[in-house]
């Protein structure tokens, strides 16, 4: 008789310590997905701002060489007007120094195209909001996984026995759900 109840009390004790590591793997996990959406959160509360700047400094930079063009050419039409040969020249060699900046802009960069980089920042707005979505579903199935054990029998014996807590599921505030304001960024 002393060896069945040993055995049983053996059995009884690897139960627990199964159950135990069981929890511990899941609330880890939890721990886990909780530190991925952070992660990401402060990609993205980094990374945005500084593709938005960058998307503005190369519409300046961009709007810049073209206003030099216009403006030169502007100075040929007027200096054709007048007549003026020594305007002309010096309207035309304007004209041709803008035109040699438009096309070293080119040269230098041929990818970068305005177009090409509001695409490449939407995508990443994108992506990165895809990735929190992503990730939150994750946690969210995490806490589930973890609630489910912890409330049901007889996990929920260990569970209190060792103080295993519920989790909450992310749920963001209606403010927190909205579309990241790219335009207020690009007036500011």
């Amino acid at each position: 008789m002393p060896i069945v109840l040993l055995v049983i009390g053996v059995m009884v004790l690897l139960y627990i310590i199964t159950v135990y590591n069981s929890l511990i793997t899941i609330r880890h996990n939890v721990e886990k997905a909780w530190s991925n959406i952070d992660v990401l959160l402060k990609q993205r509360n980094e990374e945005l701002p500084k593709l938005i700047d960058t998307c503005k400094a190369y519409m300046a930079h961009e709007s810049q060489t073209l206003e030099k063009v216009v403006q030169a050419r502007m100075g040929v039409t007027q200096a054709l007007k007048s007549h003026s040969a020594a305007e002309l020249s010096q309207a035309e060699s304007s004209l041709l120094s803008s035109i040699g900046g438009l096309y070293a802009v080119a040269e230098n960069y041929p990818d970068l195209k305005s177009n090409q980089t509001f695409l490449n920042l939407q995508q990443r707005i994108t992506g990165l909001e895809n990735q929190i979505a992503d990730r939150r579903e994750f946690y969210n199935d995490s806490v589930n996984v973890n609630n489910v054990r912890i409330a049901q029998f007889p996990d929920l014996i260990v569970a209190r026995l060792f103080n295993f807590q519920r989790a909450d599921l992310l749920q963001f505030a209606a403010d927190e759900l909205k579309d990241v304001d790219v335009s207020a960024r690009f007036n500011a």
